[in-house]
């Protein structure tokens, strides 16, 4: 049992480490650049002048069980989904920081935790659309930076 439970932790923490948006499930790059792959986008070190930089996540929100009325939870709802999708877009544009730490006692791991933060002034993003589903609410945002933004 504690074989098991060692290798799925590993297997978390690998994923963590080493997959792509495994963490962050709900955010997506859905338009790169105009004149690039997306991939490309996402490994590029900055910004050239005149270009351009298409950004559009989807953030996603939950309507909470003790609201007041179902207009109560589609508001907060999409709040939430708001919130997300600013947290995507920043980390986007700055990228996350991550701390981690595992405390080992007599060669076996008796935990591990990891943490995210993303620190960012995110200015002009637009909703694009907004979708309700079950209680579940998606909010596509949008950003465009260009170069002359950043060069003051």
């Amino acid at each position: 049992m504690k074989k098991i439970l060692l290798f799925v932790l590993l297997f978390n923490l690998y994923s963590l480490s080493y997959g792509k948006n495994m963490a962050t499930n709900s955010g997506k790059i859905i338009s790169g650049q105009t004149t690039e792959s997306s991939e490309k986008v996402e490994n590029k070190k900055s910004l050239k002048k005149y270009e351009t930089l298409n950004i559009t996540v989807v953030g996603q929100g939950v309507a909470p069980k003790n609201s007041i009325s179902p207009a109560q939870s589609a508001v907060m709802a999409k709040r939430a989904a708001i919130a997300d999708a600013y947290r995507l877009i920043a980390e986007k544009i700055k990228g996350v920081h991550v701390d981690g730490e595992d405390v080992v006692k007599n060669m076996m791991l008796k935990s591990s935790t990891v943490k995210t933060s993303v620190n960012a002034m995110v200015k002009n993003a637009k909703i694009v659309e907004t979708k309700y589903k079950d209680g579940l609410c998606e909010v596509e945002m949008a950003i465009t930076l260009s170069y002359s933004q950043f060069s003051h």
